[in-house]
């Protein structure tokens, strides 16, 4: 009689093929849906105003491939991902690991830190763009400083592509550096104390310690780092609008330039699909070159 009541309560709180249903069902609703159609449309010419698409086979694929705009999108879109991770990375990860800690007004100071979290997107693109104006902006001041006598950063096509690159990183890295603070504040203070017994000093904790523990943190952030690269838009259409010329037209913003300037709704469902594959298979690469997943624990054997 025991052993049925035991069963019958394991049964109980054994998780349900239904409690998933919910989210699967909204998965498939805006996620899987919308990207099938996306995928449809890409074999189809439609103007995404009125009527119904008309099939148009492989055109837009073939467009796609001998677009030298696409190509220069695609080498923009993993530039910025490559400048965004090689400088977003270090950066969070330092900070995230002295915020930590337990230093004097840390609480404070990080509080400020984080106040690009809770503004939109937009925002503080038109901040930017503000700031960054060649009449009247900060940049007027301090362009001759940097080597822009007429303060026209947006206008030169380095000056344009580093401003992109500056924005997204201010704009983003307070949110990985939570992640490293989160993940700095798991590590076992045992840790540290051993080492120090040891004689090691806090820059060879920090590589003997804190970096192989936050590993896993590491490929999070870098994952979502990668694929917030390469979707990147709003601040690209609001601070650049692609430009000058097309030396900062990233993939998405071609894709919407296409789609909703130029009411080419089939070729641009292409970019999209192209898109979405390339960002897949990057984070897909980067998770299996790490070995993240195996979700093997960093604390194994304590």
């Amino acid at each position: 009689m025991k052993q049925r009541s035991t069963a019958a309560a394991v049964r109980a709180g054994r998780p349900s093929v239904l409690w998933a249903a919910p989210g699967v069902l909204f998965f498939l609703l805006f996620a899987v849906g919308p990207m099938l159609l996306v995928g449809y449309l890409s074999f189809t010419d439609w103007d995404g105003l009125g009527g119904f698409p008309g099939w148009s086979g492989t055109q837009n694929w073939e467009r796609l491939w001998g677009d030298p705009t696409m190509r220069q999108a695609v080498g923009l879109s993993l530039a910025l991902t490559a400048v965004s991770w090689l400088v977003q990375t270090p950066v969070a990860l330092l900070l995230g690991v002295w915020a930590a800690g337990r230093q004097r007004h840390r609480a404070v100071l990080t509080a400020v830190f984080f106040l690009p979290l809770l503004a939109s997107s937009v925002a503080l693109a038109l901040l930017w763009k503000s700031l960054l104006d060649p009449n009247f902006g900060l940049i007027a001041e301090i362009g001759p400083w940097i080597g822009f006598g007429d303060g026209n950063l947006l206008g030169s096509s380095r000056g344009a592509f580093a401003a992109v690159a500056f924005v997204a990183a201010w704009q983003f890295i307070p949110f990985h550096t939570l992640l490293y603070q989160g993940g700095a504040r798991q590590i076992p203070r045992s840790l540290y104390d051993a080492a120090a017994i040891d004689g090691a000093g806090t820059v060879r904790q920090f590589f003997a310690i804190t970096l192989p523990q936050l590993r896993n943190t590491l490929v999070t952030s870098s994952v979502l780092m990668v694929v917030g690269a390469l979707t990147f838009f709003d601040t690209v259409l609001i601070l650049t609008e692609g430009g000058p010329g097309t030396d900062t037209t990233i993939v998405p913003y071609l894709m919407y330039k296409t789609g909703f300037q130029a009411y080419d709704m089939g070729y641009a469902s292409a970019v999209a699909t192209t898109l979405v594959g390339v960002a897949t298979a990057v984070s897909l690469v980067l998770v299996r070159l790490t070995g993240f997943s195996a979700m093997r624990s960093t604390r194994e054997g304590m």
